[in-house]
């Protein structure tokens, strides 16, 4: 079913985003901070540089060290000294930034990026992100009603591994425990959607493991692959839903087995396939599918989210942490 298209090779716009951020302060030379962030369509040789404003820009953390290093995952760290805004660079190996400057550079010529951030924006916490798969995920750190029992969420159970592979974590924060949930950073519309995840068959019932697209612009556009009991021990592991779950035709239960299994679902005009299958790549079998074809939503503003979470049945509570974890994502137009 994913093999029917190529991916498209589209060229990165350089880009850069805080993943964390000091609160504002006034200059000084005595205290240093911790600042922190992401690059996207960086290249090799290219680096970050800082700037924290007290009076002018001044670059950070010294003007005898003022290069901050990009990781290979696209993620830099360094400290600043504080100020009452931060900015980060994206620059070629031919940049020669100022010790101070009175306006920062505009993207050009050796300049690919520019981050600003200022005032609100520096006594609210700033979203943090994961890099997984080629994509850019957002990580929850709000409650949320999903399953229709609230749920904390920690940044810090979710992260990928030297492998590459996404992980997600429910683990218990003194007497309450938290959940895990990455939402893409963008839109993608119609295509097909693969998720390849490992063993979930030993999950307790009270963990839902789900893949679904959400708007939070307009209308939901929700589409689910959930993998989970609810609480229940007598119940099919798995379903395949389109909103609103409450018209019986919208959902449909299946049995999801042990070992490896490679989720996904084909979106298109007026219809979705849904589609399960035992294995990776050529050799998988499939184990279910479906086809919806009505209510299906039309592409908006959704965007992809993973999560983890705990549906809170009283008759059969989480009792132990849980762990589930992603090797792969892809999309194909």
């Amino acid at each position: 079913m994913l093999s029917g298209c190529q991916p498209a090779r589209l060229k990165v716009e350089p880009s850069i985003e805080f993943t964390h951020l000091p609160p504002a302060g006034e200059g000084s030379p005595d205290k240093l901070v911790a600042i922190e962030g992401h690059v996207t369509g960086a290249q090799p040789g290219q680096r970050i540089v800082l700037f924290a404003r007290s009076g002018v820009w001044w670059v950070q953390p010294t003007a005898r060290e003022p290069y901050t290093a990009i990781r290979h995952d696209g993620h830099w760290k360094n400290d600043t000294h504080p100020g009452i805004a931060y900015a980060a660079l994206l620059v070629t190996a031919n940049f020669r930034p100022p010790t101070t400057i009175s306006d920062l550079p505009n993207k050009s010529g050796d300049v690919l990026a520019v981050a600003i951030a200022e005032g609100k924006r520096l006594s609210r916490p700033v979203a943090r992100s994961v890099s997984f798969s080629g994509y850019q995920w957002e990580l929850r750190q709000t409650p949320s009603g999903r399953g229709g029992t609230r749920n904390a969420y920690d940044p810090a159970n979710a992260w990928t591994d030297k492998s590459g592979f996404l992980h997600l974590r429910i683990d218990k924060q003194a007497k309450d425990w938290t959940s895990a949930e990455v939402t893409l950073t963008h839109s993608l519309g119609y295509g097909s959607y693969r998720f390849v995840v490992r063993d979930m068959s030993k999950l307790e019932p009270a963990v839902v493991f789900s893949v679904f697209t959400w708007d939070e612009a307009g209308p939901p556009r929700e589409m689910n692959i959930e993998i989970g009991r609810w609480g229940e021990t007598a119940v099919k592991n798995a379903q395949y839903v389109i909103q609103p779950y409450y018209v019986p035709a919208n959902v449909v239960r299946f049995m999801a087995p042990a070992g490896v299994l490679t989720h996904s679902f084909r979106w298109e005009p007026g219809r979705v396939i849904f589609q399960t299958a035992r294995g990776v790549g050529a050799g998988a079998t499939p184990v279910a599918s479906h086809t919806f074809s009505s209510g299906v939503p039309a592409p908006g503003s959704e965007a992809v989210h993973m999560n983890l979470y705990v549906y809170d049945n009283k008759s059969n509570p989480l009792r132990n942490s849980a762990e589930v974890v992603v090797e792969k994502f892809e999309y194909l137009p």
